[in-house]
């Protein structure tokens, strides 16, 4: 009898969670074939991008190696770029991988599938403002994260020897501008063995949000305690100002005078990957986000599931989509870990109930706030400072373990903490 294949696209919280766990049930005993693609060779917690951007996180201490994950867990990574489903002969179509010259290391693949689980994530949304492809950088992935990095160490650098500002613009309010903003003024008081060790005086970051507030996802109390924290930074926070464009060194208001930017970082709403509308036959929302039954499977494919970012749920009663946050993905993925079985056997996945755990947003070193949510014991309580701090390096931990097993997870924590003690601080290349 033929083994059947679940192929999961993507890499990040859910698909990571989901191949680790169906792996482990599934694919060690033969039950199933688990094959997860992604693009990178390596896995990230998304919620630790900006601070990888930053520069205030050694990213290798981070990331974990899909090949050698896959090996011990019982899945198998192929390497590769989405580029297409045959929905009716039941296929994925991966791009060609590349070297970094850019000659074709392998070429374009099929590979078949009983069951497709797609996980893509999402990105930033440009809304199609001129000049943002080729001006802003994004920090979505692990690239884009690094580009940054590379391109701010380089203007810190040149700031330091000619004695100039560093002028930074990022566009969004939403948690990654914010917690992005909060970590760039940490490495610039740590950076001030620069030139004349005035680094952090130098910054001049503005911080531009189209809403009447930044955190417009969060209760209005932490909006007014990040707004507090940030403008105490001596930050500029522009509500109510939308971009209409972008050029090399300036960053054009809907409304007033063009204002200068040395880097540009876009953070402004969400899009599923564009690769999602060249799928025949998927019901999509105007974010390309898979339209998906209580039971996670797409409206018009009972062979293919959608979870995290790039998926979109209305609960019932509800009146909108659950949001792209880490722990809806990670809830889907546990959901579909534990029923998915049941699909490949000809039953049903049972409907997914989700459970609001709260939310928390942090500002690196000054400060996090959050609320607890009616799944927990005191609903609606908010959080702040060191206890929220906690609570965030706590589902950080959580997910390690999740994905390592926690007979490993403490040895990555006490390399992580051996790491920080040896080593500088902040990231120097």
């Amino acid at each position: 009898m033929k083994t059947p294949r679940i192929v999961i696209v993507g890499g990040g919280i859910g698909g990571m969670l989901l191949a680790t766990r169906l792996g482990r049930r599934l694919g060690r005993s033969g039950k199933a074939h688990i094959c997860l693609i992604d693009r990178e060779f390596t896995h990230v917690w998304k919620p630790l991008l900006h601070t990888i951007a930053a520069g205030t996180r050694d990213v290798h201490q981070q990331r974990v190696h899909f090949l050698a994950h896959a090996q011990q867990n019982g899945y198998h990574f192929e390497p590769g770029e989405l580029i297409g489903v045959a929905r009716h002969a039941r296929y994925v179509r991966l791009g060609p991988l590349r070297e970094a010259k850019g000659a074709i290391a392998v070429g374009p693949r099929e590979l078949p599938y009983d069951l497709l689980v797609l996980a893509l994530g999402s990105g930033a949304n440009d809304y199609a403002t001129p000049g943002v492809r080729e001006h802003a950088y994004f920090i979505d992935g692990q690239a884009q994260a690094d580009a940054f990095n590379h391109a701010l160490r380089m203007q810190l650098l040149r700031s330091a020897l000619h004695d100039t500002d560093v002028r930074i613009a990022i566009v969004g309010g939403g948690a990654t501008g914010v917690e992005l903003a909060a970590e760039l003024s940490d490495l610039m008081e740590q950076a001030s063995g620069l030139g004349d060790g005035q680094m952090r005086q130098r910054l001049q970051l503005t911080l531009y949000e189209a809403g009447p507030r930044i955190l417009a996802a969060f209760p209005e109390r932490i909006s007014r305690a990040s707004t507090d924290i940030l403008q105490g930074l001596d930050f500029t926070i522009c509500t109510g100002t939308r971009v209409r464009a972008l050029t090399e060194t300036h960053v054009v208001l809907q409304h007033g005078q063009p204002q200068p930017a040395d880097l540009v970082v876009w953070a402004a709403g969400v899009k599923a990957p564009s690769v999602l509308t060249q799928v025949a036959g998927l019901s999509l929302n105007h974010q390309q986000q898979v339209q998906v039954r209580p039971n996670l499977q797409a409206s018009m494919d009972e062979r293919i599931y959608a979870l995290g970012d790039c998926a979109s749920l209305l609960p019932l009663d509800a009146a909108h989509a659950l949001p792209p946050t880490a722990q809806v993905a990670a809830q889907q993925a546990a959901h579909l870990a534990r029923h998915i079985e049941r699909a490949l056997h000809g039953g049903t996945v049972p409907a997914f109930t989700y459970r609001d755990q709260g939310a928390l947003v942090s500002l690196g070193k000054y400060s996090a706030y959050g609320t607890l949510g009616a799944a927990g014991l005191y609903p609606g309580c908010f959080i702040r400072g060191r206890l929220a701090q906690l609570g965030h390096a706590w589902l950080h931990r959580r997910h390690q373990a999740s994905v390592l097993g926690w007979h490993r997870a403490p040895l990555a924590w006490l390399a992580e903490a051996t790491n920080a003690w040896a080593h500088p601080s902040i990231r120097l290349s």
